[in-house]
């Protein structure tokens, strides 16, 4: 069997972004660890962590400093309220941004929330060889991310190309 049809688990931590989410009521983490689980990847670390740009930049950046990490899935956050700042937060720590991510999840949730899709502000890049994927709050809007585009991008096994074969070449320079 080639590299190329081998299931790579990766090494992935979930962050929720919410002052209201407890361990006790985290759906949508608790949805991430499952089906990150269920497709064979490692849970590295969970955290939640209030909607605080600075306290999400610490996490982040320590979580992106540590060569076991290979991404990060991020929900909640992303909207439009005073509060939400993961972007803002975030987008700063990208050295590659991958704006397809973003547009492609605005076009799969279309068909699921109409026009209340402009309101999230998903967005996704690279950050010192680690991916990182910020999904809105909501369940939901984590299943579509997950199940529509993350998932099949970080199998080594997706054709004609996927993220997870990139990981041995994000280094070069």
């Amino acid at each position: 069997m080639s590299a190329a049809n081998q299931f790579i688990p990766l090494s992935l931590c979930v962050l929720t972004v919410s002052d209201t989410r407890t361990a006790g009521n985290d759906t949508s983490g608790d949805y991430l660890v499952a089906a990150l689980a269920q497709a064979g990847h490692h849970l590295h670390e969970r955290a939640i962590v209030r909607d605080d740009k600075y306290a999400l930049r610490a996490l982040v950046s320590r979580w992106i400093a540590d060569d076991a990490v290979h991404g990060i899935l991020v929900t909640g956050g992303t909207g439009f309220t005073g509060r939400d700042s993961t972007p803002e937060a975030l987008g700063p720590l990208l050295d590659k941004p991958m704006p397809g991510f973003g547009e492609m999840f605005r076009v799969l949730s279309f068909d699921e929330i109409g026009t209340s899709t402009l309101q999230s502000r998903a967005f996704a890049g690279l950050a010192n060889a680690t991916f990182l994927f910020a999904l809105p709050g909501s369940t939901s809007a984590c299943r579509t991310g997950w199940e529509k585009l993350i998932q099949a991008q970080l199998d080594a096994r997706t054709q004609p190309c996927n993220l997870a074969n990139l990981r041995p070449r994000l280094r070069e320079s």
